[in-house]
């Protein structure tokens, strides 16, 4: 199962809306089979796994990292595919999340005779695919608070300067999760001020790139900006019913698609959210500025926080804090994180967390 667990990481970025799905086929105490889902719309693991086995499936044993699916959309029913190669048992690590369809792929696997167990390394397979898990459950992407920062929590000095607070392998770490994610968003603060493309720049030239959101209630977007010109990705503008119509007609020309969310003053969030889980966005990553990030963290959006730290203090009552808005004014009220890693990445620090609920 850790195997086939580590197979499936091979589709990160890669398999949504879909799940990262991995599978590994045993006969005789001997891997028979292996494989790993790709791309949405490509054939899944099992398949894969199935077809690597050929004869040999029949009698083996399947380790999955999710229940197989028991639908026809654009690959046909793998449960189907399973007992069809005479497969004599499945172990799963989780159940499908959907409610709609979670236990079928098991049910027809018990009748027609094939031993289902499900639950090894469950949660090793929930965090995995903790964005589809997200988005079919609650109907809205998983949503990553990205910044980097200073020792002492400034995203910028008090001049402006914020290039670069983080050395390169932080800041490659960083286009790592837009490739990972399905969009990106940054608020419209952070927009004029830097003019950021929002692409994925790897080193090998692979990386994805996400779709573009710009959190701007008013269409104050300019029309020249970079990322109206590059065709790296599409660009949504999120805006209110209060901006200014000749504004938003200017964005459309420029070729933003533009999504209402709420009627002003500010964009509604938890509409935003429903509206990109409707649109198949199952993962988001949310690069600032620090009134977005606090925005999120307020509204209980936030799921997970990476922060790059470098080793540098810039002090200043005018320098922009990681978070800022209103903050919280209890610490009992305070987002606090748990299953904290801590990386060195180069000469930073990368802690990451979850947001406890």
């Amino acid at each position: 199962m850790r195997e086939a667990l580590r197979l499936a990481t091979h589709g990160r970025g890669r398999t949504s809306p879909n799940p990262m799905v991995g599978a590994v086929l045993v006969r005789d105490g001997r891997v028979v089979g292996a494989g790993w889902h790709r791309k949405a719309g490509t054939e899944h693991a099992e398949i894969h796994a199935l077809r690597m086995a050929g004869e040999l499936a029949r009698g083996a044993t399947l380790y999955v990292t999710l229940e197989p699916c028991s639908h026809t959309g654009r690959t046909g029913p793998c449960a189907r595919a399973v007992i069809e190669a005479g497969v004599r048992r499945v172990v799963a690590a989780m159940e499908d999340p959907n409610p709609i369809v979670g236990g079928r792929g098991f049910r027809i696997l018990r009748e027609a005779g094939v031993e289902v167990d499900c639950g090894l390394l469950e949660q090793e397979a929930r965090r995995l695919n903790e964005a589809f898990v997200t988005w079919v459950t609650k109907k809205r992407p998983f949503v990553t608070l990205k910044m980097a920062m200073t020792l002492d929590g400034k995203t910028a000095t008090a001049g402006g300067e914020s290039q670069w607070i983080t050395g390169e392998a932080a800041r490659l770490r960083g286009h790592g999760l837009r490739d990972e994610n399905d969009a990106i968003l940054v608020g419209i603060g952070t927009m004029i001020a830097d003019r950021p493309s929002l692409t994925t720049r790897l080193p090998d030239g692979t990386g994805k790139n996400p779709l573009r959101i710009i959190l701007d209630s008013r269409a104050r977007t300019p029309i020249d900006s970079p990322m109206l010109r590059d065709g790296a990705a599409p660009v949504w503008i999120a805006l209110t019913e209060a901006a200014p119509k000749e504004n938003v007609e200017r964005l459309r020309a420029a070729g933003a698609e533009v999504v209402f969310a709420g009627a002003g003053p500010t964009v509604d969030l938890p509409v935003l959210l429903r509206t990109l889980g409707e649109r198949n966005i199952c993962s988001l990553l949310v690069e600032g500025g620090s009134t977005v990030h606090f925005s999120f963290l307020e509204e209980g959006l936030a799921d997970k926080v990476c922060a790059f730290i470098a080793p540098m203090l810039t002090g200043g009552k005018g320098a922009t804090p990681a978070v800022g808005g209103d903050g919280f004014s209890r610490l009992a009220d305070a987002a606090r994180l748990t299953d904290i890693k801590v990386e060195t990445i180069g000469d930073d620090l990368c802690i990451s967390g979850y947001i406890k609920r």
